[in-house]
């Protein structure tokens, strides 16, 4: 009995990308639930980012997943299948804060454990902990526009259409936003020099 479940297991472990996308288009509750182990970590880490506290987080977790499991028919194998999950992740994250009026970031930087910025010089996971941390301290749309822009790579006319704002104002929304986080980042001395030190800023574009 024994060797019949390690055998089982091994053989979900082993299951590739195709074969687990191909079992949650006929709702196979071993492939979902693979799927979710899979890649529940990584996204949790997002939604920490835009969320108002931990429950808040892992209630977006938890829509975004429903969404993923009913709306995986419509991925189309154009792009990674992570990165479809984490748009997912992103669109639901903004309509829960908009349902539920939580426009604020108030996040336990110790579930925070991953941040995906596009900069490379950032050295450690500690630092990144500590620029999550200080963008927290943004006002609502600044930091909600850099986590988009800067973080998740979305253009300043999809921010425009995601949060119902003209292109013009998440440009301005995180050029202040930038700016307001380099002068965080210098009063915490996490940097010093930011044109010849780190640099990141010009890395967010």
């Amino acid at each position: 009995m024994n060797v019949l479940i390690l055998k089982e297991e091994n053989e979900c472990n082993c299951m590739t990308e195709q074969s687990i996308i191909a079992g949650c288009l006929h709702n196979d509750a071993a492939s979902q639930k693979e799927l979710y182990n899979k890649y529940s970590p990584k996204m949790l880490s997002v939604s920490y980012r835009f969320a108002h506290n931990r429950e808040d987080a892992e209630d977006m977790l938890q829509e975004a997943f429903i969404k993923v499991f009913s709306q995986i028919h419509t991925f189309q194998n154009k792009g990674a299948f992570e990165g479809w999950i984490r748009r997912i992740v992103v669109h639901t994250c903004i309509n829960f804060l908009k349902k539920n009026k939580k426009f604020s970031e108030n996040v336990d930087i110790a579930y925070a454990t991953t941040i995906y910025v596009k900069e490379e010089t950032v050295p450690s996971i500690m630092q990144a902990k500590q620029v999550v941390e200080c963008i927290k301290l943004l006002p609502l749309g600044y930091k909600t526009v850099l986590n988009l822009y800067a973080i998740e790579g979305y253009s300043h006319k999809e921010i425009g259409n995601l949060l119902d704002i003209e292109e013009s104002t998440s440009r301005s929304q995180y050029t202040r936003a930038k700016a307001m986080l380099e002068t965080i980042l210098i009063k915490k001395r996490i940097i010093n020099n930011p044109k010849s030190e780190l640099n990141w800023m010009g890395s967010f574009k």
